[in-house]
């Protein structure tokens, strides 16, 4: 399609992985593009921690992990000459944080998904006869429901439970708070963290600032987008900045922000109430993760998982840079849900060797610990939640008007992808998918009202 947008102005606010893909792909079909965004730096929620860590290693406070199946982020990367580090390579584990083996340790128990998705089975089979699809009365059925309640309907066994609370790593919200649909929705699709599983070498945020290169001055920071005016010739973005007020016209805007910053956005004309709805009536999940560097790595063991999903309170632990050279080395401790709060409380009270201490299990032993940072992504105020996840009092009719274009406005972020929400592809994905919009648009628009005659021929075709 290169070429096609020619003389086409678009502008996207916001230069996360959403954001920077959609203007890398509209400036490559000939647009002109200009890139706002409203903080310092490029990448939003995908975050490398650099420079204080022992023999220059790095670690990710945001997005981390690159799936097997997850091609269109991998096919990204290596356009722009990224290599992609192979992790994990035992997947996930589970612990639960308050049981004990023989010799005073928790015990391991299989990965969550597997007793999950046999106690729902019969749920799971109807959803994929309904094709996965959130407009009919199974996904109704689903949604109305907690996993918390579920597993009070089936009774569910101790275990159970705390396999399905250790799931808040994942999804970051509690089984109270998260919708079955959700869970049912995951189970239907594929296991996370049981197949390969990658980094950027260098760092994740390596993409982003790549995308951000290749577009040069066309990208601004410390921009906020303050409102968004459009009417039937174009789109005007009302932008504050610290040398004052301005304004930026173009004839398609792409808003590649969470939904918590769309909901005080100013848009003239409004989105229609049921997309407001969508927008205000989706969740965040809440999320403290901690890095700390040790000067050994005492976790790798041969034979065992170096990532675990926990139902305590500092939530779930991997090795986070087993591709990185150095004897040290760091683990990450993600507190999805009120675990994010209790890791927060828990250092207040105790201080970080609170955290260090609840690796005992792991054989911290004697190690030593050389640095250590805690990212609390709803503190963030640009993002106020880790990613987007789905509650039981989310209307599952209201999904698809997430990504549904407005007029000259389109929707862009992981919060909008189906099949890769809340991942770093999803975000990808969605960029890519709201630059093919616009490039839609504007072949609609050039091409102009059809007679009656011609719509009824492409709809007999």
């Amino acid at each position: 399609m290169s070429g096609t947008l020619h003389g086409i102005k678009v502008i996207v606010v916001g230069a996360g992985l959403a954001g920077l893909a959609a203007a890398t792909q509209l400036k490559a079909d000939g647009a002109r593009v200009t890139v706002i965004e409203a903080q310092d730096r490029v990448g939003g929620r995908v975050r490398t921690l650099r420079g204080a860590f022992a023999e220059g290693q790095h670690a990710e406070a945001g997005g981390d992990f690159i799936d097997e199946g997850q091609q269109t982020i991998q096919k990204l990367a290596a356009r722009h000459g990224l290599t992609l580090a192979p992790i994990l390579r035992h997947g996930f584990a589970f612990i639960r944080y308050k049981g004990t083996g023989s010799r005073g340790r928790p015990t391991v128990h299989e990965a969550p998904w597997g007793c999950l998705a046999r106690l729902l089975e019969p749920q799971i089979t109807a959803y994929r006869m309904a094709d996965k699809r959130w407009d009919g009365p199974i996904a109704r059925l689903l949604a109305a429901v907690s996993v918390a309640r579920w597993l009070d309907d089936v009774q569910a066994a101790p275990d159970v439970r705390a396999a399905a609370r250790g799931l808040r790593g994942f999804f970051l919200a509690d089984p109270e708070d998260l919708s079955l649909l959700a869970l049912v929705d995951q189970l239907a699709s594929e296991a996370s963290g049981q197949g390969k599983m990658y980094r950027i070498q260098g760092g994740n945020d390596q993409l982003p600032l790549a995308l951000a290169r290749s577009l040069g001055e066309e990208v601004h920071v410390r921009a906020v987008a303050q409102s968004v005016m459009q009417d039937k010739n174009g789109v005007r973005v009302a932008v504050e900045t610290s040398s004052g007020a301005s304004s930026i016209k173009g004839q398609y805007a792409i808003l590649a922000v969470p939904a918590t910053m769309l909901r005080g956005m100013d848009m003239r004309p409004a989105p229609p109430p049921v997309q407001w709805r969508a927008f205000h009536a989706l969740k965040y999940g809440r999320v403290t993760k901690a890095v700390l560097q040790f000067d050994r790595t005492f976790w790798r063991k041969r034979g065992r998982a170096w990532a675990f999903g926990t139902d305590g309170p500092t939530g779930a632990v991997w090795d986070a840079n087993e591709e990185q050279p150095g004897r040290a080395g760091i683990v990450t401790l993600m507190a999805g849900g009120q675990a994010s709060e209790d890791c927060r409380k828990l250092v207040a009270q105790e201080g970080v060797d609170a955290l260090v201490g609840s690796l005992r299990w792991l054989g911290v032993g004697s190690a030593r610990l050389l640095h250590s940072r805690l990212m609390t992504w709803e503190d963030d105020p640009w993002v106020r939640g880790g990613y987007a996840f789905f509650d039981s009092g989310f209307d599952p009719s209201l999904r698809e008007w997430l990504a549904r274009p407005h007029g000259r406005v389109l929707f862009a972020g992981e919060h909008t992808s189906v099949n890769w929400q809340g991942y770093m592809n999803g975000a990808v994905e969605s960029g890519l998918r709201a630059a093919a919009e616009v490039a839609a648009l504007v072949a609609l628009n050039q091409r102009g009202p059809r007679s009656v005659a011609e719509k009824a021929e492409v709809i007999r075709r």
